[in-house]
């Protein structure tokens, strides 16, 4: 095996153990998780999977949570200040996997969740947009395309119980619905954001709620973290006893904006980030280092510039900006009760130790602010109050913002809807059934295309071979995580992504990328991440070859893929 040493800062695959220290208990973040050395795992597990059908039915359930915009250096286990004990528990049980990668944005990750495919042939080309120009056009369904069949599906089919709950985003109607998808039991909000204790939403008309078959309301007051939870741990008590394994999809809308949190939440970071979002950032960056999460070889890049200086802020402007920080601290210091509610369900009940349980965000941090900005500018500031004394209730609607989310996505450049590293690396963590390590840090590369057919492969469930569909593009890492392979993906994997003017495509630690929309191929750049992961340094002059050779392949991916641009048209 090989590892990732601080001094060459390459990132191939490195293992570092976790310390468990009793702190880890108190949930004092700080110290409940340090890397002391790295070693080699030879571990083997051999778990009944694959039992279709079996009486006494072996197979492990699967919890997979979903934070919504989570930055990559804001758990507790990656050296975060805020309190997330019972995530950093699963870390320091499981695996902390630092190179997991998404799509740019949440529409066309859950797509490629659900799908193991690319955004393109899942039928999310774009998010919240169908057609392009008015035109019907292959990709650009926005709901789950009939070129992939969703897994949860074929899980069904293979004797699980199948539950979702929160953000779908892949659909309002019946016919592309998460029972569609082969959900047995579901209660989501159907469009990609909502309010946090009603559904009045971002827009005009408000959030769209399904319970399985029909549409409901809201139950106004209720907060949605704490909603989500209680609806899921129903959907598992109603059929715990019946020997038939569970598939459960937490797809949290925490903390994606508007930062909203319950009275009790409210001023349990007051003051916490006074110093402001540069010093965070840097603060950000450190933390990683010594969580042992990214190299000590690793520089910060360069500040964006197009962010006001914390120093120039005047009283009032930083005294608003801290509180956006304290509130989206809060928000996922509730997060993490209501993950610790979902575990102390499984132990209770004597589920636990059979369930694999994955935690990860969709994509990075979100710097947008849309009650500032953007087409719903007049609805939201007809129907929402951000005085500073609202800000965090239901009157509110307050963004996280790209200052604070520079800092989330620290080590990287950018964030959310960018193909920067910013955007598309996220927070991932394993534990659980199958998984032989504990307290390990790990950097070898995935994508989140490779859940599907993890998921798959543990159910005894075969994907269609027959042409019916396009195969799937990612790889089990059953393998990976019981200590049977050192990877999951060799260097000549190629991902490939076009989302809203930003593309990019990586084969080994090469990548190609652009940077702001509209794209064209000129506008690419090249980086080579082993040296670079901040991507500070387009390698396309300087090594010209690899540069033409990565862009003839992204032609022959994009072909491969179908992937239509709308200058295409």
């Amino acid at each position: 095996m090989h590892c990732r040493s601080a001094e060459s800062g390459k990132i191939t695959q490195c293992r570092k153990k976790l310390v468990e220290s009793p702190e880890s208990v108190t949930g004092d973040p700080l110290v409940n998780l340090r890397t002391t050395l790295c070693l080699i795992v030879l571990l083997s597990v051999s778990p009944a999977w694959g039992q279709s059908g079996a009486t006494d039915d072996k197979r492990p359930n699967i919890l997979l949570i979903v934070a919504d915009d989570l930055g990559y250096a804001d758990l507790g286990a990656y050296g975060s200040d805020i309190n997330t004990p019972n995530i950093d528990e699963l870390a320091a049980r499981g695996m902390l996997l630092t190179q997991f990668h998404t799509a740019p944005s949440c529409g066309p990750t859950r797509a490629m969740l659900l799908s193991g495919n690319n955004n393109h042939v899942a039928g999310t080309a774009r998010q919240n947009t169908t057609g392009v120009a008015g035109w019907p056009v292959r990709g650009y369904e926005n709901y789950l395309s009939d070129r992939i069949v969703p897994f949860p599906r074929l899980l069904q089919e293979a004797g699980y119980h199948t539950y979702t709950v929160g953000k779908w985003h892949l659909g309002v109607a019946a016919e592309h619905s998460p029972r569609a998808a082969g959900f047995s039991r579901a209660f989501n909000m159907l469009k990609g954001a909502g309010t946090h204790f009603d559904a009045k939403g971002f827009m005009v008309g408000g959030s769209k709620y399904r319970l399985d078959d029909d549409l409901v309301e809201y139950p106004v007051g209720r907060y949605s973290t704490d909603l989500y939870t209680d609806r899921l741990i129903e959907f598992i008590d109603s059929n715990k006893h019946d020997g038939k394994p569970f598939f459960a999809y937490a797809a949290y809308t925490s903390p994606h904006w508007p930062l909203q949190v319950p009275d009790e939440y409210l001023d349990i970071y007051a003051g916490q980030y006074d110093d402001g979002y540069d010093a965070l950032r840097l603060k950000r960056f450190n933390s990683l280092q010594e969580a042992g999460v990214v190299p000590l070889s690793w520089e910060l890049p360069p500040r964006n510039d197009a962010i006001t200086r914390w120093e120039k802020l005047d009283n009032d402007q930083k005294r608003r900006e801290s509180r956006k920080m304290e509130l989206y601290a809060a928000m996922l210091d509730n997060l993490d009760d209501h993950v610790g509610r979902l575990i102390d369900y499984l132990r209770k009940h004597d589920l636990y130790d059979n369930t694999l349980i994955i935690f990860m965000s969709d994509n990075g941090p979100d710097g947008g602010d849309f009650y500032r900005e953007g087409p719903f500018v007049e609805y939201l500031q007809a129907n929402f109050d951000n005085a500073y004394e609202k800000m965090g209730t239901a009157e509110s609607f307050v963004s996280y913002d790209a200052p604070w989310a520079e800092a989330g996505s620290a080590p990287f450049q950018k964030f959310k809807t960018y193909s920067r590293e910013g955007g598309i690396v996220a927070p991932m963590i394993i534990a659980g059934a199958g998984v032989a390590a504990h307290g390990i840090i790990d950097s070898t590369y995935l994508t989140v295309m490779d859940l599907a057919p993890t998921f798959l492969e543990i159910a005894g469930a075969k994907y269609p071979e027959d042409g019916s569909v396009q195969p799937m593009l990612g790889e089990s890492i059953n393998r990976f995580l019981t200590g049977e392979s050192e990877s999951i993906h060799d260097d000549n994997y190629v991902s490939t992504q076009y989302h809203a003017g930003h593309a990019f495509m990586r084969q080994g630690n090469w990548k190609i990328a652009n940077l702001e929309p509209p794209f064209d191929e000129s506008g690419f750049e090249l980086f080579n991440l082993s040296d670079d992961p901040g991507e500070t340094s387009n390698l396309a002059d300087a090594e010209p070859e690899k540069f033409a050779e990565m862009v003839a392949l992204w032609r022959v991916e994009r072909k491969k893929l179908g992937i239509i641009l709308p200058q295409d048209l």
